[in-house]
């Protein structure tokens, strides 16, 4: 596909923004309730999630696409400490230990990093997502990949 053939209402970054920091922020669509994400480097692949954390409810990051550890290898959240698997989203220590970041569907085309056709930004955005406790589809994402089943395009 090339890239005059994107969908640009889905395009969340180009893949080589990704290579100074390794993360990046995102929004897609309008109105009060915007899908605002981030986007991390695994590998070759990328994992996305939405901006929020599961214990205070308020964006992982201070700074913009400042979302990692200085080493890079987890999320943190700036506000407590929290730390995340980039590959899970399973918050390995902090407040919110045990819990998830809820997960982005993306895909990369073309070097660009784009939502995959599944996501549902309106449900993705939904304010209302973490008043009800801890996501579950990271401990999907997290039971997969420990069974060697991860051939999401997230993965590629």
């Amino acid at each position: 596909m090339t890239p005059a053939a994107l969908d640009v209402e889905r395009v969340v970054c180009r893949l080589s923004d990704l290579d100074e920091l390794g993360s990046r922020a995102f929004t897609i669509g309008t109105g009060d309730w915007p899908l605002r994400g981030l986007v991390v480097r695994v590998g070759e692949g990328v994992r996305g999630y939405v901006n929020c954390c599961p214990h205070a409810r308020h964006p992982l990051n201070l700074l913009p696409h400042r979302f990692l550890t200085p080493d890079g290898s987890l999320i943190v959240c700036c506000s407590h400490g929290a730390l995340f698997e980039k590959l899970t989203g399973w918050c390995v220590a902090g407040p919110c230990a045990g819990r998830y970041l809820r997960a982005v569907p993306l895909q990369i085309e073309a070097g660009f990093v784009l939502l995959a056709p599944e996501a549902d930004v309106a449900a993705l955005a939904d304010a209302d997502f973490y008043a009800g406790g801890s996501a579950t589809d990271g401990a999907e994402a997290r039971a997969d990949i420990e069974a060697g089943n991860d051939d999401s395009p997230q993965g590629q």
